[in-house]
């Protein structure tokens, strides 16, 4: 067989072998995504407004601010990912609008977010992810695809873990702990 030939089939066969980076960042943030709605429509209603008080909790966010800021940040990072404006509509606020304030509207502005995160993984793909957009944190600053897809799945499991305090001090066992 001629070398050319072998060397093309086994390109062909790396290629079709190798993981579409879209696809692994989306089960990824899947499985992020079902972990916390789950413990966000957990909660009861009536501690949406929960914050510790005892101890060191002076100025911590409450239940829903945690929930509504996890939210925000995913469209921001997904909005700088796809080259669009946040489509939250809040003020200076990382903590997402301040007229959502029903465990309701809470909980839609939260799957919303993971909806438009999923859209900006699909565009991933496995000679973008060192590709540069506009960091959201820094307007003058650039961030890699690949550093923007982590902050999606890391920035929620640090607001998750708190809530998941939150909810335990409520007597509620997260649904990932059932």
């Amino acid at each position: 067989m001629n070398i050319s030939v072998m060397n093309a089939q086994t390109a062909a066969v790396k290629t079709a072998q190798a993981p579409n980076a879209g696809k692994v960042f989306d089960k990824t943030l899947t499985n992020t995504e079902k972990e916390f709605v789950s413990l966000v429509e957990a909660m009861p209603a009536d501690k949406f407004g929960f914050a510790p008080t005892a101890g060191k909790f002076d100025g911590v966010r409450t239940f829903a601010l945690e929930a509504k800021h996890a939210a925000f940040v995913l469209n921001e990072i997904s909005s700088a990912m796809l080259g669009e404006k946040n489509p939250s509509t809040t003020g200076p606020s990382e903590n997402g609008p301040e007229n959502l304030t029903s465990k309701e509207q809470i909980v839609k502005y939260v799957k919303d977010a993971f909806a438009y995160a999923h859209k900006a993984v699909a565009t991933l793909t496995n000679a973008n992810l060192m590709g540069e957009t506009v960091d959201p944190f820094d307007p003058k600053g650039k961030r890699t695809r690949v550093d923007s897809a982590g902050i999606l799945m890391w920035h929620t499991f640090d607001h998750y873990g708190q809530m998941v305090e939150y909810a335990r001090m409520n007597g509620i066992v997260p649904p990932a702990s059932q």
